[in-house]
């Protein structure tokens, strides 16, 4: 099956041609297969959020190729104004874009610029604001009279109800307390599981990437450096600690215990994980 995206030799120039010229992204290469859920991490500056915003067209590549469904999507104008419908784009901070006066209403503004009939966008609302948590109380409601993590919520949903094949989201979670991340990233999971759509969405947080996503791809300056399952990269903590970035804190733990003498696989990114790595190993020395 080819991959929904699929980029080819990337490279994005700021200011190019002028004395102020900067590489932003450099020879990336990358595919999205239908229905993964993947995570992007790298630290400020690695170049994540500027190649993420190639991927709906927002950004138009300096040299390399972006394609959707096998088609270059600067094939034409029209190719490219359709893919920023079908492959959805939630910036950092999106609360700071609500501007209609009820959040019906801005979830309802991307289905409404996509001609849909007045029922279609009613059943998209609903179903969006479903997938994200928002009341039908909240939907009457002026977004500005919501708490933060609420207006996060909206956000999100003004992206699901135009019904992307890919949903991008970039930082989901900053700014949040821990339980308003881990009900957005849980609004995140039931969307993927009930959609079946392409899930990409960057983040700083190793743990919540480890519990979220199928792969990652991690990038230092402005290239992809690795990828692989949560796995098989935080099975490399060493280069990701040269990178400035570090495993999760179980991950750590597990890794020192090796170090230490145990025989145990090193590689769990999760409580659970370890859990049953150190119960199973308990067992193997009759110690439980």
């Amino acid at each position: 099956m080819a991959p929904v995206l699929k980029v080819e030799n990337l490279t994005h120039l700021y200011s190019e041609g002028t004395p102020f010229e900067r590489v932003a992204i450099k020879d990336v290469c990358f595919e999205a297969d239908k229905g993964e859920i993947i995570g992007i991490i790298g630290h400020t500056g690695s170049g994540k959020s500027t190649f993420i915003q190639h991927l709906n067209g927002l950004l138009k590549p300096s040299s390399g190729k972006v394609y959707f469904n096998g088609e270059d999507i600067w094939a034409s104008k029209e190719t490219v104004h359709g893919v920023r419908f079908k492959v959805g784009l939630v910036f950092q901070y999106p609360e700071y874009q609500l501007f209609e006066e009820t959040v019906y209403k801005d979830i309802a503004f991307g289905p409404k610029n996509m001609k849909l009939s007045e029922a279609e966008i009613d059943a998209r609302v609903r179903e969006a604001a479903d997938f994200t948590g928002v009341t039908e109380e909240m939907l009457q409601k002026s977004p500005f009279d919501l708490s933060g993590g609420q207006k996060r919520r909206v956000a999100i949903a003004g992206v699901i109800a135009m019904r992307p094949e890919v949903l991008i989201l970039d930082e989901p979670t900053a700014g949040l307390d821990p339980q308003g991340s881990e009900e957005i990233l849980d609004n995140i999971r039931y969307y993927h599981k009930k959609m079946g759509s392409t899930v990409i969405f960057v983040t700083h947080s190793m743990e919540e990437i480890a519990n979220t996503v199928d792969r990652l791809a991690v990038f230092s300056d402005s290239q992809i450096v690795m990828q692989g399952t949560p796995r098989e990269v935080f099975a490399r903590d060493k280069e990701l600690e040269a990178i400035n970035l570090s495993v999760p804190e179980v991950t750590r733990v597990m890794l020192r215990l090796k170090e230490l003498g145990l025989s145990l696989d090193a590689s769990s990114f999760t409580v659970e994980q370890a859990k049953a790595t150190l119960v199973g190993l308990g067992k193997e020395r009759g110690l439980c």
